[in-house]
């Protein structure tokens, strides 16, 4: 397929409808069309991929478990499709919401490469704006980044569109007699799922992944970068809990595996189902460290404080619950782990972007966890979901439940150590110059660059220069009150004819020099004269 789309890039403009406009244009193609084949591509590989592993599934199972005829199997594998975008089915007398996160992964991974074919086929680099306006660094800098964003959001509309109008088209050739996939479900699902995955793959496409945060102001980006790494870390937390649960618990999933002998071929493809639930068991997981825990049908609850189990599902990876009763008392340390990855987000939301004033600091960090807390209450909802009705009708995590909790243990130790270390980088680092000072020193600077202050070779002077040492003293004449004013005159006419005849001048210049310059001449004595 993707030589395919290689050859449509070098054909004709004719045939998308577009003249040419110069050389660069001639191989630049629309951003909408150049989604629309990313589109279509995406939606053919990942087809193309599940359309094999039902026809697997329905040789080596009962023709009855994946369809009675070959448009029976296609019609299995695009309700796979649009499971594994996360859209329900409507069965008689219920409806099936839990579905496997893992398999996300796939439209996912085909999404982003298709995002990244459609931003070089569109040539999105040459886009960016050349001519910023006119203003401070930080004008322009501000300007780049609005640009920048407004790209990446155009670049996933043009791939997430026509990515949901397909999507349709699957919901509705998908239907049968018992499973009745829901069309609005579908739609928003890949629109919001190709969005996210075209967008980071622009950005991807504008610099490093180290850059594409940059792309935000420091005040967000501080947010989300602590966000990221407090999810991250509830998730790998629930992870580790849950495989840690597998392996003390081992020999019952083996027994539950060994009761349903679903043969070779569907072992595999029962491994393949568990492992794409695992992601579901790592939120379940995420939830049961933060306290809420989980449900496994209606009435039912496994958290730190206790477990209470009825019928469970003959699917082997539940086979690592917890034995229904009283857990142990040190069980409850596990709802320390929130707290440590709040005061671990805190310090990066501090470093990402210290603040000057002390009491903000905490309040991002809250902020922090506030994020944190709405991010593990979406994964908590995806997560879980009915499989069919009556007792099974509640499976998984509360969403509310576990967003409240996230929130208030994450948020409270985010906002102390947010503070702790903001404090301690402001009074390690120098006093700031005021705001007012520093613009108007590097406005100085800058026009001081301009003008040369100081000559390599300075040009000397005539005359000599004497200072305050080699400066002789000169007597003043005296002054009585009842002199007339002639008598001022005279006297000074005979002082200095007293001082030429014992010392003659020697330090005024002659003005006959015309070596440049000029000497002024400053009378000692004008202030008696009016």
């Amino acid at each position: 397929m993707t030589p395919l789309l290689d050859q449509l890039r070098t054909a004709p403009r004719a045939v998308l409808g577009r003249a040419s406009q110069g050389d660069d244009e001639e191989t630049r193609r629309p951003l909408p069309v150049s989604g629309m084949l990313a589109a279509v591509w995406t939606l053919g590989a990942g087809l193309a991929v599940l359309t094999t592993l039902t026809l697997v599934g329905w040789i080596a199972a009962p023709l009855s478990a994946f369809g009675d005829s070959l448009p029976g199997v296609f019609r299995t594998a695009c309700q796979f499709w649009l499971v594994a975008h996360h859209a329900g089915f409507a069965i008689p007398g219920g409806r099936i919401g839990l579905l496997p996160l893992g398999l996300t992964i796939l439209p996912g991974v085909l999404l982003y490469r298709a995002g990244l074919w459609m931003a070089r086929d569109a040539d999105l680099r040459v886009r960016m704006p050349a001519r910023l306006p006119k203003g401070t660094p930080r004008d322009a800098e501000n300007a780049r980044r609005r640009a920048q964003l407004r790209l990446v959001a155009q670049a996933g509309i043009s791939l997430a569109a026509p990515y949901s109008l397909l999507a349709g088209m699957i919901a509705l050739v998908a239907r049968n007699e018992v499973t009745q996939p829901f069309l609005g479900e579908a739609l928003v699902s890949h629109l919001v799922l190709a969005f996210l995955a075209g967008s980071l793959a622009t950005a991807r496409t504008i610099g490093p992944w180290r850059s594409m945060l940059r792309l935000l102001p420091e005040r967000p980006r501080s947010v989300v970068a602590g966000t990221a790494v407090s999810i991250t870390l509830l998730l790998v937390a629930g992870a580790l809990l849950v495989l840690g649960a597998i392996v003390v618990n081992f020999g019952q999933i083996k027994d539950l595996s060994s009761v349903l002998a679903p043969g070779f071929v569907g072992g595999l493809l029962l491994a393949l189902v568990e492992a794409l639930y695992l992601v579901n068991a790592a939120v379940w997981g995420m939830a049961y460290i933060a306290g809420p825990g989980f449900a496994i049908g209606a009435g039912t609850l496994v958290a730190p404080t206790g477990v209470k189990l009825g019928a469970v599902p003959s699917l082997p990876l539940l086979g690592a619950l917890p034995a229904p009763g009283t857990s142990p008392a040190w069980v409850m340390a596990v709802i320390a782990v929130p707290f440590a990855v709040g005061a671990v987000a805190g310090v990066v939301v501090a470093r990402t972007a210290p603040t000057p004033m002390i009491e903000a600091a905490p309040l991002w960090g809250f902020v922090c966890g506030l994020c944190t807390g709405a991010m593990a209450g979406t994964l908590a909802a995806l997560s879980g979901g009915p499989l069919g009705a009556a007792r099974l009708s509640a499976m998984g995590p509360s969403p509310w439940e576990v967003a409240l909790s996230v929130t208030l243990e994450v948020g409270v130790a985010a906002g102390i150590s947010a503070g702790i270390t903001n404090w301690w980088l402001i009074s390690r680092r120098p006093a700031a110059t005021p705001e007012p000072v520093r613009k108007a020193g590097a406005v100085i600077a800058k026009a001081a660059s301009r003008v040369r202050l100081t000559e390599k070779n300075p040009r000397v002077l005539p005359g000599h220069w004497l200072d305050a040492t080699e400066s002789d003293t000169q007597p003043i004449p005296v002054v009585k009150d009842d002199w007339a004013p002639d008598d001022h005159a005279v006297a000074a006419a005979e002082t200095f004819d007293d001082m030429r005849k014992k010392r003659p001048r020697t330090d005024i210049v002659d003005e006959s020099d015309d070596r440049g310059g000029h000497v002024i001449y400053v009378d000692p004595y004008a202030w008696d004269r009016d």
